[in-house]
């Protein structure tokens, strides 16, 4: 794009409004303040784990622009609990934010921008103008050719600043555990946990203080999460004693406790960009494994990053380990019935039945409480406690009523009731199977993520529950009788979007960086996949198929609802078609979720435009 094609369209950049800032110091920063500086703005929400890709993707940019660039967090909650300052200042260094971020709980910033999902980024130039939008994940090498064609426009003009970032670093916390994410008891009554922020898995004694020994370490983990204890005779066969799910390296390892020794189980270290995957295991790449079970004589992988569960095959010789997606489609939601055709939502914690024909599941971005089952037809999902991507609230009672927010693990109990760790309330609850009831067991824990089961000394069973965002592991009695809270319910508030009742036209906006095309050699290299909450919303339109528009009929007789709009696009160095490609071309996918609320309205637009990457 040239600066006479941004003379154009040149639309000033609103000004950054919000509660206030973190990582500055405590000042507060304007527009004005970095006038002359290329800024990017990263709307993003802490449960989300595409705007954890995001920030990953976008540290080697924020370094390596340093003088000219200015990377600012815009943090626009979902969910209620992140709109409190304690929880995202929390959040901010747990992932380990190095960049100043606006406290947007009301989404006024976000409004401003028009944002439609998380994550989305907007590119505003030095002379305060926007130049750019762009959703999903995937943009780092699109980002990075257009600031440098910003860096020499503006340099050229005599409008580029250099200096330093904003960035304040706030003062160091120590604690024995950081952030630890899950955990598991051994044989003897000790404890492992994934002390993630540490990046180590740390050997506890029984009092849950004494540490026999850490594992790892930033060189072999990154905010390692799910840990699993093989079964004696598998860990004998295989070498080793623990499986990790290594999220940030989106690899799966195993850890020998004789002498700490580490072996890679899956996952090439690399992030999947494709919805699909299987085969030989060290050849395939994963999207952030969160959580790992013994299910099936197979360790299944919560692949919170593409939605998915995923089977692990533990060969004698590791390198003939294999993997298998076991369910989900990778389209974000709640949709049960047979696995291959189920939708998930960043499941993120996992446990097995007693009799190991079910594996329950927390699907933390639906709120939702979930099985797979064995059955004659297959394996089966059904969804127990959960409405939606957008319904969460803390209500106890009939399970069709009941809700969690955003719930990060599950534990199976004595009696195969299942306690659900409900992250962002702070409780642990307690859903029985037979009765279909939910009711809390403990209130007031600070992000509890995981819990385990132990017996106490008279042999009665209690809890052991990871309290993430106190840096601990805490014990907690199961009552006699358990509570029930009958609190308020909520839906994330944003702005719905009017659209007229009947035939809309659904467009994706996308300009492949400067230097790329897309690449039309085998055929169209976009795709588009739509469908909608209610279904009946979605008249006409629904399913997957190449290109990048499409004519939806929206039925005004199912009310308001959610559509939900997912897109990929491939394009490639060069010019393809032509023959024209630099000698080391490369291929980048970029792709994106929506969920987008609709309202339909007599006489509204009836066209609907999302920004994939729009210039």
């Amino acid at each position: 794009m040239t600066a006479s094609t941004r003379a154009v369209t040149r639309l000033r950049a609103p000004e950054l409004v919000g509660r206030g800032w973190l990582n500055t110091g405590g000042r507060a920063i304007s527009l004005a303040d970095l006038r002359g500086r290329i800024v990017v703005l990263d709307f993003w929400t802490f449960c989300c784990v595409n705007c954890l890709h995001v920030l990953d993707e976008l540290r080697p940019l924020q370094k390596k622009y340093a003088e000219s660039l200015v990377l600012v967090g815009v943090h626009s909650p979902k969910f209620e609990h992140e709109a409190d300052p304690v929880a995202l200042a929390a959040a901010v260094e747990r992932y380990a934010v190095h960049h100043p971020v606006l406290d947007d709980p009301e989404l006024v910033t976000w409004q401003a921008y028009t944002a439609r999902a998380w994550p989305t980024l907007v590119v505003i130039d030095p002379e305060g103008y926007i130049v750019a939008s762009m959703s999903g994940e995937g943009h780092a090498h699109g980002l990075s050719v257009l600031v440098e064609e910003l860096i020499e426009e503006h340099r050229a003009k005599g409008t580029l600043r250099v200096g330093d970032s904003p960035y304040a670093a706030p003062a160091p916390a120590q604690t024995a555990l950081r952030f630890p994410g899950k955990a598991a008891v051994l044989p003897d009554g000790s404890f492992l946990v994934s002390d993630t922020a540490h990046h180590e898995i740390v050997w506890l004694e029984p009092d849950l203080v004494t540490e026999r020994e850490r594992f790892g370490g930033p060189e072999v983990l990154a905010e390692p999460q799910g840990v699993l204890v093989l079964p004696a005779q598998t860990a004998a066969r295989v070498g080793y004693d623990v499986v990790v799910a290594d999220s940030v390296h989106h690899q799966v390892k195993g850890l020998r406790l004789a002498d700490g020794s580490w072996t890679v189980l899956a996952g090439t270290g690399r992030q999947l960009r494709e919805r699909s995957g299987g085969g030989p295991a060290l050849k395939q790449d994963l999207s952030t494994p969160w959580d790992v079970a013994w299910f099936i004589d197979r360790v299944v992988i919560a692949m919170a990053g593409v939605h998915q569960l995923w089977a692990l095959h533990l060969a004698t010789d590791s390198r003939d380990n294999t993997v298998a997606v076991l369910g989900g489609t990778s389209a974000e939601g709640i949709r049960d019935g047979a696995a291959d055709e189920a939708w998930f939502a960043q499941p993120s914690g996992l446990a097995v039945s007693p009799d190991g024909s079910r594996l329950w599941i927390a699907d933390s971005e639906t709120s939702a409480l979930r099985s797979l089952d064995v059955t004659d037809a297959g394996f089966v999902v059904e969804t127990h406690v959960g409405q939606g991507l957008f319904d969460f609230g803390h209500r106890d009672g009939a399970a069709d009523q009941a809700l969690l927010q955003h719930p990060l693990g599950v534990t199976v109990l004595p009696d195969a009731s299942v306690a659900v760790s409900d992250t962002y309330n702070g409780a642990i609850r307690r859903f029985d199977p037979l009765a279909r009831e939910l009711s809390t067991l403990a209130a007031g824990l600070r992000e509890p993520s995981d819990a385990v089961v132990e017996l106490d000394e008279t042999g009665r069973a209690r809890l052991v529950v990871v309290e993430s965002a106190a840096h601990q592991l805490v014990r907690i009695a199961l009552p006699d009788k358990a509570q029930r809270v009958d609190g308020l319910t909520h839906r994330t508030q944003r702005p719905r979007t009017e659209l007229s009742p009947g035939a809309v036209t659904l467009n994706v906006s996308f300009t492949p960086p400067t230097g790329q095309k897309l690449d039309y050699r085998w055929g169209d290299p976009t795709r588009l996949m739509v469908s909608a909450t209610p279904e009946a919303l979605l008249r006409d339109g629904a399913g997957s198929a190449q290109g990048l528009s499409r004519t939806l009929t929206l039925d005004p007789a199912a009310g308001d609802g959610v559509l939900h709009v997912s897109v990929q696009a491939a394009s490639c160095d060069g010019d393809p078609e032509t023959g024209e490609v630099p000698e080391h071309a490369a291929c980048h996918l970029y792709q994106q979720d929506w969920g987008i609320p609709v309202v339909l309205v007599d006489g509204a637009p009836d066209e609907l435009t999302l920004d994939l990457r729009g210039v």
